[in-house]
């Protein structure tokens, strides 16, 4: 008797990622992106093709355990920060978009935009001038919806 759930197939056969691996790849891609390295030079320091990195961040190929290891040691980060959290939960649920946006603004603020940003927030006493800050990001946000979609 197995203990995996078989894969689903979706639409013209495709196989359905498991909510697991999709979640793991998003923690590859959000840290990846975060320390600024590419596909192909997390790919190159993996010894695999970007092609197969695409494929791991999609959830679509599973990450074997010391593959799983080589990829903390690239990304600098513990092997349990692929699993912190319920991973368990389904990609459409609330909990599961929760935890994508708390880890996209986790990997922000490491990035060095972020550090100069919080930095230089954190020096703003003035709560009114603080909130007047936030209109105004979003001001600009609103102004440039071109600019601020992300390619995929």
């Amino acid at each position: 008797m197995s203990h995996e759930e078989p894969e689903s197939k979706g639409r013209g056969g495709l196989k359905t990622p498991n909510p697991i691996d999709a979640e793991v790849g998003a923690r590859i891609r959000s840290e990846r992106r975060a320390i600024g390295l590419s596909q192909g030079k997390l790919a190159e320091a993996l010894g695999i093709t970007f092609q197969q990195v695409q494929k791991y961040e999609r959830g679509t190929n599973r990450i074997g355990a010391s593959r799983l290891q080589n990829l903390a040691n690239v990304l600098r980060v513990p092997v349990a920060y692929f699993f912190d959290g319920n991973a368990m939960q389904t990609a459409g649920s609330e909990t599961h978009t929760d935890l994508v946006a708390g880890r996209d603004l986790a990997a922000f603020l490491r990035s060095a935009e972020g550090k100069e940003l919080n930095a230089a927030f954190s020096k703003v006493k003035s709560l009114a001038v603080r909130k007047r800050v936030v209109v105004l990001v979003k001001a600009i946000v609103s102004s440039f919806p071109e600019e601020n979609s992300e390619v995929k």
